[in-house]
């Protein structure tokens, strides 16, 4: 028997490659550990997971009511960078490291995040459609009534690990660039061209605003009608974060009602969106199914970095990214000291 249990949800995240935990035993490093599939079902969850030494949360949510029938559980590990499914205020009042992979797919978002700028700003579906169907003479007058994209300017809510990274990648194509974050230096951000703004002026002067905030509790619909309202009816909105931080039914009217000009979307509130939604219907959206971060890396990098996280924590030492605002927990063999990030999940 091993000498760490760690129960995990049955069935994949993110990916239906068939289920194995060699990646995330590689990233264990020889930690005598085994993982344990519990069912979907809470309260049969529980009762598989209450003496587990940590869980390794995908594919169901990880409830106050599960943490609470945790009896020895030193971590609780998530192979993304949102921890959206694991009430981390229960996890911190218990004591409990919630870790996520917070640098792992920086690069594919960002690279994401230019894809839809300027995919959306070139019109490339509509003119891939025009040249379909034939109507080859069609694509040039369009193009003619937009502004070109040297000297347009590039705001960012919340500027993060992917915002910094988009800001590298959009710097080359000659755009000015503004930030609005309350949760970093100022000093931060002028290396990467970024001049500090707050939320309204990088809403009213940007000609594409693009959202990076982590989904907590005090981001959720941090966009609102009243923010839409204040964007240039010739704005683009871009978001590769999180749905959850944006007011949709907001943002749907905005460009129903031709507020911005248009939105380039990898995340919705509602996942997958249900088909009478209206941005499925709108030409000037650009939409992609949360696979942003995706690539051939994708799980091997997130899964190793799971058992590492794992692997620090069942040893009794502090994992590499903890997302508690604080974790206080004092037992006989160790105390956690209080513990602050420059950004939260999803940064």
């Amino acid at each position: 028997m091993a000498k760490y249990r760690i129960v995990t949800p049955a069935g994949a995240s993110f990916t239906t490659a068939p289920v194995d935990y060699d990646y995330e035993t590689e990233g264990l490093n020889g930690v005598d550990a085994e993982f344990v599939e519990g069912p979907l079902d809470e309260d049969a969850f529980i009762a598989v997971a209450k003496d587990a030494d940590a869980l390794y949360a995908k594919g169901m949510p990880i409830t106050k009511k599960i943490i609470d029938g945790l009896q020895r559980c030193k971590t609780i590990a998530v192979g993304s960078v949102g921890v959206d499914q694991v009430d981390v205020a229960a996890a911190t009042a218990r004591g409990i490291p919630v870790t996520n992979c917070p640098d792992t797919f920086i690069e594919e978002v960002a690279d994401h995040a230019m894809m839809l700028l300027l995919g959306c700003f070139r019109d490339v579906i509509e003119q891939d459609r025009l040249v379909r169907e034939g109507r080859w003479r069609e694509g040039r007058t369009p193009l003619l009534k937009i502004p070109r994209l040297m000297g347009l300017t590039l705001g960012f809510v919340a500027f993060g690990h992917v915002a910094r990274a988009v800001a590298l990648r959009a710097r080359p194509f000659g755009l000015h660039m503004k930030a609005y974050d309350p949760f970093i230096e100022e000093l931060v951000m002028p290396p990467y061209g970024v001049e500090p703004a707050s939320l309204e002026e990088v809403l009213r002067t940007s000609d594409f605003v693009s959202i990076h905030a982590p989904s907590t509790p005090e981001a959720k619909h941090l966009l609102k009608e009243k923010h839409f309202r204040m964007m240039k009816p010739t704005a683009w909105f871009i978001n590769v974060g999180r749905g959850a931080t944006v007011d949709e039914s907001a943002l749907i009217t905005a460009l129903q009602q031709g507020w911005i000009a248009g939105a380039g979307l990898d995340v919705l509130e509602v996942e997958p969106p249900r088909q009478d939604n209206p941005l499925l219907k709108m030409k000037n959206v650009v939409l992609s199914a949360h696979t942003a971060s995706a690539s051939a890396r994708f799980d091997p990098a997130r899964k190793r970095r799971v058992g590492q996280e794992l692997a620090l924590a069942l040893t009794g030492r502090w994992p590499m990214s903890c997302v508690n605002p604080t974790v206080l927990a004092q037992s006989e063999a160790r105390r956690w000291q209080p513990f602050s990030m420059e950004r939260g999940p999803n940064s």
